[in-house]
């Protein structure tokens, strides 16, 4: 976050029997740099204030909308970061890396900040998920229930690294004394994207805060409240002014200005490939900053001979159509074995005629509609590209209702390896099942792919199970489970999945520097 409340549009939000109302309320019309979402629920008609991170003198009052999915109406007009903010959010967090407290406070007191934002996150989770839901359309006992405890849990992973940061000692071949030294890499670019707002906010600030960096984030148009919404807790924990800020604004203008500022010293992008491409060219003309990337995928389920069918069934669908498949990593390609092809072909049928899909503030829905008017025409387009290129729609494939963007679960058979549906990132819920005879022939045609993020495997052989998971080149393979993302487990991309990882102990080097230190030694007594 950034200013102060004088300088804030607030949102008022109020729940009153399952439905939801917004008041806006500017402020200061002039300089409407953020929007701070208050008063949810429990605290509604109060004011509260953000120290400000940076000046905002002559920023105007442009904004931009964001929508409900569920109904493609305006929940609110969202300040518009451009490259000039981007250039203030910068200064604050440079002035903050090299003059502030952050980086010279010690380790131990950074972990204290962070874990008090985890135990905020726990506190806030009813306000957090519902704003999570509104903007984004995910199911609300998904965002509640599953997503938010992770946030909090991988808060509270990196809190626990903070003080256990250290270099080594190292012995060399003359009378030196050899130190390595692990320095926090300075001003981190952050760019987040729309399907997991929150957890790719934590993803992200988590480690490079834990680290003793400072932070510049940008959130996706489409989904920007809940990030601001956390952001507010972090600063409620103890944060020091200018450590992170926030923007909310377009990739163009407020992406490209990040990932080209000669002043950010580290840049992190989770996204589509087409734009990690971007992002890393744009780096890399400027000051050659480090970028970690968590790209696209169109990851193989692989459904063995001796799979128990009904578990693999139910598996599959879960890998393909959690979040709506507007996952990275979902099992967008479901290879099952010619023994159990037919039998898994029907069940997986009725599986999906089963899902139940509406309203995701609803319990018991299992899908809710897809982020926006844009991301529901591109999957209905590929699911014109399968029937046309001659798979066979096995189920669903048309809208559901006339207002909001929900799709049927669709499912394809007889798919091909040259079919769109079968090389192309859908990110949406169709499921297309491909037929195999034998392993190696699997491993091939599972690796005909320009991805590389993750994979699935369902088979009750040991052997089996070793032989895929080194034979995919992949940088997750879950072995009869799937989507199992705890907080100190890696994850990331082979070939254009991406470069780096996200998560675990390793996640850490992504935000530090590592600097030798050689003194002489003057007649030691060993060396």
């Amino acid at each position: 976050m950034t200013l102060g409340s004088q300088d804030l549009q607030v949102l008022h939000l109020n729940r009153s029997h399952g439905l939801f109302t917004i008041k806006r309320v500017e402020l200061n019309s002039t300089c409407p740099q953020q929007i701070l979402i208050m008063d949810l629920f429990k605290r509604f008609g109060t004011t509260e204030n953000i120290t400000p991170s940076y000046d905002c003198q002559r920023r105007g009052g442009k904004t931009f909308p964001t929508y409900d999915p569920r109904t493609g109406d305006v929940i609110a007009h969202v300040a518009e970061g451009d490259a000039e903010d981007i250039n203030r959010a910068v200064s604050a967090a440079r002035k903050a890396f090299d003059e502030g407290p952050w980086p010279k406070m010690t380790a131990y007191e950074r972990s204290r900040i962070l874990f008090r934002f985890a135990d905020l996150i726990d506190q806030h989770t009813e306000e957090l998920a519902t704003l999570e839901t509104w903007d984004n359309g995910k199911p609300y006992e998904q965002a509640a229930k599953i997503e938010l405890p992770m946030i909090s849990r991988l808060i509270r992973y990196y809190a626990g690294w903070a003080d256990k940061i250290h270099g080594l000692t190292v012995p060399a071949d003359s009378p030196h004394l050899v130190q390595t030294i692990h320095e926090p890499i300075g001003v981190a670019g952050q760019i987040i994207p729309w399907n997991f707002p929150l957890l790719m906010f934590g993803w992200k600030v988590g480690p490079a805060l834990a680290c003793g960096n400072t932070v510049v984030i940008k959130t996706a148009e489409q989904t920007p409240l809940s990030a601001l919404y956390a952001a507010k807790l972090l600063h409620e924990a103890g944060l020091p002014p200018g450590v992170l800020n926030v923007v909310s604004g377009f990739g163009p203008t407020a992406g490209a200005a990040l990932a080209t500022h000669m002043q950010v010293d580290k840049l992190a992008f989770t996204g589509s490939t087409e734009t990690g491409k971007i992002v890393l060219e744009l780096a890399a003309k400027s000051n050659l900053k480090p970028v970690t990337l968590e790209l696209g995928g169109k990851s193989p389920f692989i459904v063995c001979k001796d799979a128990d069918v009904d578990k693999a069934v139910e598996l599959a669908h879960f890998a393909l159509f959690f979040n709506q498949g507007q996952c990275c990593c979902a099992g967008s390609r479901t290879y099952v074995h010619e023994s159990v092809y037919d039998e898994f072909l029907e069940k997986a049928k009725a599986r999906a005629l089963k899902r139940s899909v509406g309203d995701p503030f609803v319990a018991g829905i299992e899908q809710g509609p897809q982020i926006d008017s844009e991301q529901f025409e591109k999957i209905m387009r590929y699911i014109r590209s399968g029937v046309e290129s001659g798979a066979t729609l096995e189920t669903g494939g048309e809208r559901i209702g006339d207002k909001g963007f929900y799709i049927q679960p669709t499912v394809f058979s007889n798919v091909k390896e040259d079919m769109l549906i079968a090389k192309d990132e859908i990110f949406g819920p169709v499921q297309s099942i491909l037929k195999f005879k034998d392993i190696n022939e699997v491993i091939r045609r599972a690796n005909t792919t320009s991805y590389g993020l993750a994979a699935g495997v369902f088979t009750q052989d040991i052997d089996t199970a070793n032989t895929l998971t080194r034979a995919l080149k992949v940088g997750t393979v879950w072995i009869n489970c799937y989507d199992v993302f705890d907080a100190a487990i890696p994850f990331g991309g082979y070939k254009m999945s991406g470069q780096g990882r996200e998560k675990g102990i390793h996640c850490l080097s992504n935000y530090l520097q590592v600097k030798a230190v050689v003194t002489p030694l003057k007649d030691p007594a060993w060396i």
